[in-house]
């Protein structure tokens, strides 16, 4: 009875093969990651798929495609300027992907049928969409303005003595751009589910405890109900900043790397 009633609330992250074959490191096997990770972009391609009906009266479907993709052409145009349309589609692709990974990451769909995955709780996730967006930050940097890149690391018109304190506390904070990029969602998707798995297991031993006679299990069993509802609706609206964030914060270190200062 103990065993059962251990609360493993890290469990929901282990990555794990499908067919049920030991997990190996290789790139051909097929896990619960790969799966969700499919999922979501399924779902990505049958939403946008809603948009390309190009009716004159909108419907609802076709009018939140336009939405989602006049919000992020937004972030990418005010902050780049005209030159951030060629940068709307990894832009975009980032918002979309991290957005549904979150969202139906925290879809209830347990009650139903198999817990979903949540692929951006993973920081390899994450750090792979961070890493590509400093990839083509390097890129445009250096294309467009060779080693005047370096610039970026000195504001104009400082002087000689402070560049020398200056230069390397820019570099370090610049390199440390794509850890916290990716760090950022991995953290909110990560604590808010360890939230929900321990508060939900709370109800369970809350609903046993009532069963068994103690009037106070009822009590804590709905007390905590009423707290995974909250937390469960936090998180949705967490999901959605952080893919905002993100968008947000590529398109402005983009933005360094083609208008420097």
């Amino acid at each position: 009875m103990a065993a059962a009633a251990k609360i493993d609330p890290m469990h929901q992250f282990a990555i794990a093969p499908i067919a049920g074959e030991e997990l190996v490191a290789s790139p051909f096997m097929f896990t619960n990651s790969a799966l969700w990770m499919l999922i979501v972009t399924a779902a990505i391609v049958v939403f946008m798929w809603g948009g390309t009906r190009r009716q004159l009266v909108p419907g609802r479907w076709q009018a939140a495609v336009e939405v989602v993709t006049g919000f992020v052409g937004n972030i990418t145009r005010q902050n780049i300027g005209p030159e951030g349309r060629a940068f709307l589609p990894w832009v975009f692709t980032a918002f979309m992907f991290i957005l549904f990974s979150n969202w139906i990451g925290a879809l209830p769909l347990a009650i139903v049928g198999p817990h979903p995955f949540t692929v951006t709780s993973q920081f390899t996730v994450t750090g792979v969409l961070s890493l590509t967006s400093f990839a083509i930050v390097l890129a445009v940097g250096f294309w467009k303005h060779g080693l005047h890149f370096f610039s970026l690391f000195v504001p104009h018109g400082t002087p000689f003595i402070l560049k020398i304190l200056i230069a390397p506390i820019e570099f370090i904070s610049f390199l440390v751009r794509p850890f916290s990029l990716g760090l950022r969602p991995f953290v909110a998707m990560f604590a808010g589910h360890i939230l929900l798995e321990v508060f939900g297991n709370f109800v369970v031993q809350g609903l046993n405890a009532g069963i068994d006679g103690s009037p106070l299990g009822w009590a804590i069993a709905v007390l905590c109900f009423v707290f995974v509802i909250g937390v469960n609706a936090l998180e949705l609206l967490v999901g959605a900043i952080q893919a905002f964030v993100f968008a947000l914060l590529t398109a402005l270190y983009i933005k360094d790397a083609v208008h420097l200062h």
